[in-house]
């Protein structure tokens, strides 16, 4: 009868192996954690597992939830933060308030929150809600969790307990609006951060963000300065000045006298990454204010769309390369460079590559800065704004291709139907195009409305960047290939102090109607409706100003949302695919009815993860799944190939970055989900057990 019994349980216990993807007699695989952000402070996002692969992706079970909306006084629903994985207990940001929480990464139990109530500061912060997450750091005794508040204040927490670390700062907090090189309102300036720490050889590198949107105000604002903190006490190593001080490299930059005193923004409001072998942290400089009108920083104006490599302990600027010249299109570098070690003419390179909103993947040698593959200085052309200073080349890389679509002509809009065609040749009539750099336009009355650029304003990749496989050298991407206008009109002084802003001949625009994320105004129907009229007088309009749809359907040829494989070896595009089902709208549209349409994609902000086998990223935007639920897919590719390799329903979009771990013999996949009806929630997925 024990013998019996034996069997039985050495059966289950098959059974349970193959369930979990291990052979049978195999051991239990060991625990493994996610330290960092983008899992390491190289921004490869990616983890050696294959427990979860292609032959059981589509078994995956939701192991456990957890609502953002306990953790704040409203509802969050779009959570961008990326837990870490310490010793089986996950660490992230979350909810209204920006609270910190440590779960029990097994079932997502609640272990202990952190909450700063900061009050006025945090009500009148340009960057508020959870963040992206938080750092972590260790001596091998002593654990510490890190992070920034809305408020612009960096906190040192204990690991195990939640509590403020006494001995940093004042009784676990600096104040980032102090000790900066200038003075900041402390309720005030207009500065914050998303993003999370970075933390390298016991050193704690702190960015800078600003108010979004493509309208700047009339409240004071600050410089984006980038600053080194001593992880144990608190206090300010090194800053870097990212707008030149006078007798600074860089400062003659700045054509005109006082520009670069009087500048503002230019910070590092994206993640940050770290080599800590050449002792070097990578910074992605965004672009001095006003994102399209260059009038009060004419000339290249360092260190603008700049990648800098600076000294881990000192914060000395050891190279920098300018990415974009005297930017008029808002194409910050928004997300950390991709460390890696790839293969070039016969022996190994210390690289980085750099996703972007232009989609160029500019890969560079990360000890000198000199590009792996040459850079050539173009000629772009010029624009027609009064006093703006044009860059007369840009630099293009040779290697890789862009990967995504950066013009919008007659072979990029849509082509569903040879009417929908002739519609959208006949709304480019209306508007300047022309290939990548093209710059904005003066928006007119007479018909003449501005600029078309691929890749809008929040451009095809943003701030979740990238992912990189170690084995194959490959960087993966995801992108969204949208349009937006580029039309200027004159500021108004009422609110705002930019000489030109993006707009619509006729209206009245304010401040408050950009949409977040800057992609296009929104103005008063009874404006846009004269503005129509006076651009045809003779009768009805066919398009409105600003208005990118055919008969609302997107402008642009799919997909719509993309991801793609570029091997580093070659400089080469190894595949791309469409990422994302099909949208409700365009498959329910009339005019399409009877079409065969391809998986077109959708748009969106969201990041790939990679594993030893998969490609792993959730769709963006609500859309009914195959089995007739409303919600999003969590979807796996062949790393090789970009096939299909399974799906799982999620009852919403993407909002936050996918990590994996193993824990207790299981593979884990947890990452954040919202939108719009949906408040936030964290979801984990493993196999059944």
């Amino acid at each position: 009868m024990a013998s019996v019994t034996r069997r039985a349980m050495l059966s289950s216990t098959a059974v349970a192996l193959v369930m979990t993807g291990l052979p049978a007699g195999a051991q239990t695989p060991p625990d493994t954690e996610w330290r960092n952000y983008a899992a390491d402070l190289a921004n490869t996002r990616y983890a050696p597992l294959d427990q979860i692969n292609a032959t059981n992706f589509d078994k995956l079970e939701v192991a456990w939830r957890f609502p953002s909306a306990i953790l704040g006084s409203r509802p969050e629903y779009t959570w961008e933060a990326t837990p870490l994985l310490i010793k089986g207990k996950l660490y992230s940001t979350g909810g209204a308030r920006r609270d910190v929480v440590c779960l029990d990464a097994a079932n997502g139990e609640l272990l202990w929150m952190f909450r700063k109530d900061e009050g006025l500061r945090a009500r009148n912060a340009p960057r508020q809600y959870s963040g992206r997450g938080l750092a972590y750091w260790t001596d091998g005794q002593e654990e510490r969790i890190l992070y920034v508040t809305p408020g612009y204040q960096l906190v040192a927490l204990n690991a195990k307990t939640g509590l403020p670390v006494a001995g940093f700062g004042d009784n676990g907090v600096v104040d980032l609006k102090l000790n900066d090189d200038q003075v900041i309102d402390p309720n005030g300036g207009e500065i914050g951060l998303h993003a999370t720490p970075t933390v390298a050889r016991n050193v704690v590198i702190v960015g800078a963000a600003h108010a979004s949107g493509s309208v700047p105000g009339n409240k004071p604002r600050s410089k984006g300065y980038v600053r080194g903190f001593d992880v144990k006490t608190g206090k300010r190593l090194w800053i870097f000045h990212t707008i030149p001080l006078r007798g600074e490299f860089g400062y003659d930059s700045w054509l005109r006298p006082g520009e670069a005193e009087k500048a503002t923004n230019t910070g590092d409001w994206g993640q940050i990454s770290a080599d800590e072998e050449l002792g070097l942290a990578y910074l992605g400089i965004e672009i001095p204010s006003a994102d399209e009108s260059g009038i009060r920083r004419q000339g290249n104006s360092l260190f603008s769309n700049c990648l800098v490599a600076v000294e881990l302990e000192t914060g000395k600027r050891r190279w920098h390369y300018q990415l974009v010249h005297h930017d008029i299109w808002d194409r910050d570098i928004p997300c950390a460079a991709i460390l890696c070690d790839i293969p070039h003419n016969g022996k190994m390179v210390k690289a980085l590559a750099q996703p972007s909103k232009q989609c160029f993947l500019y890969v560079l040698n990360r000890e000198t800065g000199q590009p792996i593959w040459p850079f050539v200085e173009r000629k772009v052309p010029r624009g027609d704004v009064p006093g703006e200073w044009y860059s007369p080349t840009q630099p293009i890389p040779t290697k890789p291709p862009p990967y995504d679509v950066q013009s919008v002509d007659a072979s990029t809009v849509i082509d569903f139907t040879p009417e929908l065609h002739a519609k959208a040749l006949r709304l480019l009539a209306h508007y300047k195009t022309g290939p990548v750099y093209t710059p904005p336009s003066l928006s007119k009355a007479d018909g003449t409305w501005g600029t078309l650029t691929s890749l809008a304003t929040q451009g095809g990749t943003n701030w979740p960047g990238g992912c990189y496989d170690p084995e194959t050298h490959t960087v993966y991407t995801f992108s969204e290939t949208t349009v937006a206008v580029d039309g200027l009109v004159p500021g108004n002084p009422s609110f705002t102090d930019a000489d030109y802003i993006r707009g619509t001949a006729g209206a009245a625009p304010t401040r408050a109607a950009v949409i977040q994320g800057g992609d296009e105004y929104l103005a008063p129907p009874t404006a846009v409706a004269n503005a129509a009229q006076s651009a045809n007088p003779g009768g009805t309009q066919e398009f409105r100003p600003g208005v990118v749809t055919i008969d609302g359907l997107p402008l642009m040829k799919p997909p719509y949302g993309r991801i793609t494989a570029t091997d580093l070896t070659r400089g080469e595009i190894a595949w791309q695919i469409a990422h994302g089902d099909t949208p409700d709208n365009i498959r329910n549209h009339p005019a399409l009815k009877g079409l065969k349409i391809p998986r077109t994609g959708r748009p969106g902000l969201i990041g790939p993860t990679v594993t030893k086998s998969l490609v792993i990223c959730g769709e963006s935007g609500f859309a009914t799944t195959a089995n007739g639920k409303r919600g999003a897919m969590l979807r796996a590719y062949d790393k090789k190939t970009g096939e299909d390799r399974g799906a799982v329903y999620m009852p919403a979009p993407q909002t936050g970055c996918p990590m994996t771990f193993m824990l207790g013999g299981r593979q884990h996949i947890v990452l954040t989900i919202g939108g719009p009806g949906f408040p936030a929630e964290m979801i984990a997925f493993r196999l059944p057990a």
